[in-house]
């Protein structure tokens, strides 16, 4: 299967960052098609065309979310992209703004023309503050080049671009959470619907990507939308960077068409499970993905609809590889801690449910569990899902109930085996 480099084409030239490497290398062409040769309605219907699907967890049709903003609010519309990466295990966006920082750029002011936004802002995950300065860096650049403020390329479109950065709030990569943020209150998520292409940020139409999905863009641009569908499957169009960690011989960032099977990921570009070792499991879209076996892992591909077929998801795109040396209690008590922190406290189900899965976990972990704990967890993790306002109540019960249904037997290990328990149960 080939695998074309798209997004990644420019990572390893030097001084990838800058605008005249950025020129040198086709860049900003995409943008001054669509302003001098397309209407906004044409980029919505090429971007369409592609399956461009976003890559920051939820996998909505990037041209469909396009499509939805009003033509007749009579307010501003906006454009947010959201680089505030922070499921853990993700760690591709951070590639993208260090080495090709322009593709983002140039994909925000090609969405901005399609949507009739003419301010945008970046809203950056506070620990990339030497991101930050990359990112600005650059969006000056493109402000002197002519690319970024009044009349763009002589076309007579205006588009200004502000950097924001964030607190290191995991909530604040959930989008009406992200919004709140940038209007200066407390990342509460809103209630949706409206959803923010209608009522957005200070009100108004408002779309939000992420950064991989706004690099996308300008090669669909400039080769076409059915180019990029081709590169993937026929509802996943392209290619999309993959952030690998856990127990492979080489863990990295690889970009892979959409479609492209797992087990040849695992076992040919990572090298193969360490120290040849047996694969247990994989948890494929970040932390708040459901886990899959080993033979659900090795039998799917790398795309949204194989993924849901197993009642998983791609999700951010960070695939977290554990062997067989694997104690899945350890596990999935270290993402409920960082769940049960991260909860805003907003909804009942997760500020208090995702404390209570940390207090039944320390209790089987120290060996002082119960085996009506396994139930109890499980059945409390299933009382959380469905019922908050964002998805971090969902993805906190994503992280324990397929672990148990796939899993058991690590669990029980805790309680048919006492010398199993810790004395001291492990930091989260």
């Amino acid at each position: 299967m080939e695998k074309p480099k798209v997004l990644s084409a420019r990572f390893d030239l030097p001084d990838s960052h800058r605008l005249e490497v950025y020129r040198r290398t086709g860049g900003y062409r995409a943008l001054e098609k669509a302003l001098r040769e397309m209407t906004p309605e044409d980029v919505i219907e090429e971007v369409k065309k592609s399956a461009l699907r976003g890559r920051g967890g939820a996998g909505f049709s990037t041209g469909l979310k396009w499509s939805f903003v009003p033509k007749d609010s009579g307010k501003p519309t906006y454009v947010i992209c959201n680089a505030d990466e922070s499921e853990p295990g993700t760690c591709k966006d951070r590639l993208i703004m260090e080495k090709d920082p322009h593709a983002m750029i140039e994909g925000i002011l090609i969405a901005a023309y399609a949507i009739g936004a003419h301010l945008a802002f970046i809203y950056i995950r506070g620990e990339y503050w030497y991101l930050k300065e990359i990112v600005e860096g650059a969006v000056e650049e493109a402000r002197a080049g002519g690319y970024v403020g009044a009349n763009i390329l002589g076309s007579g479109f205006d588009c200004d671009i502000i950097v924001h950065p964030g607190a290191g709030a995991y909530i604040c990569g959930e989008e009406t959470a992200l919004m709140e943020s940038l209007e200066g209150k407390r990342a509460y998520p809103r209630i949706k619907p409206p959803f923010p292409a209608v009522v957005g940020l200070y009100g108004c139409p408002t779309i939000i990507n992420n950064v991989e999905t706004l690099a996308s863009v300008p090669p669909i641009i400039l080769n076409g939308g059915d180019w990029f569908r081709r590169l993937g499957t026929e509802k996943s169009g392209g290619t999309r960077l993959f952030a690998v960690s856990g127990h492979v011989e080489r863990p990295g960032v690889y970009e892979l068409p959409m479609g492209y099977p797992m087990k040849a990921m695992i076992y040919e570009d990572c090298g193969g499970i360490r120290q040849g070792r047996c694969l247990k499991a994989v948890i494929p879209g970040g932390s708040s993905a459901p886990i899959l076996t080993a033979e659900e892992a090795e039998a799917c591909t790398l795309d949204f609809e194989s993924l849901a077929a197993l009642r998983s998801m791609l999700g951010s795109g960070a695939i977290i590889i554990m062997d067989e040396t694997t104690d899945l209690v350890k596990v999935v008590y270290r993402i409920a801690r960082f769940y049960a922190h991260e909860s805003c406290g907003w909804c009942v189900p997760c500020r208090e449910g995702t404390r209570w899965m940390v207090k039944i976990l320390e209790r089987l972990l120290s060996g002082r569990g119960r085996t009506r704990d396994l139930d109890l967890l499980y059945d409390l993790a299933r009382n959380i899902f469905g019922t908050t306002h964002c998805p971090l109540g969902d993805a906190a019960a994503w992280a324990v109930y397929p672990a148990i249904e796939k899993f058991r037997a690590d669990f029980e290990k805790y309680v048919t085996q006492p010398t199993v328990a810790l004395t001291t149960v492990p930091a989260g």
